[in-house]
């Protein structure tokens, strides 16, 4: 079975996240397993977009810097990639 490891982490840590309606009538959105990981936006859906693209660079941040990342849904991106040969392919 094809997996793509970064986005079926990204979706699957996007189904986790908790939006909330502003008293100014705004939105914000937060992963509460991704620490740090908040967004907001006048709309839900720009809220949704901002989430996502926030998720996206502190997962990139996180790996350039060595940062533990957890693991949700079974994927792990703490683990170093396995390849395999060229013959096997």
């Amino acid at each position: 079975m094809l997996r793509f490891i970064l986005t079926g982490y990204i979706e699957n840590a996007l189904s986790q996240a908790e939006y909330d309606k502003l008293e100014d009538g705004t939105f914000s959105g937060r992963i509460p397993s991704c620490k740090g990981v908040i967004a907001f936006g006048m709309t839900l859906r720009e809220c949704e977009n901002e989430l996502r693209s926030t998720l996206e660079d502190w997962v990139l941040v996180g790996l350039k810097l060595g940062h533990p990342i957890p693991v949700i849904a079974g994927y792990d991106l703490n683990q170093e990639p396995t390849y395999e040969s060229m013959a096997a392919l």
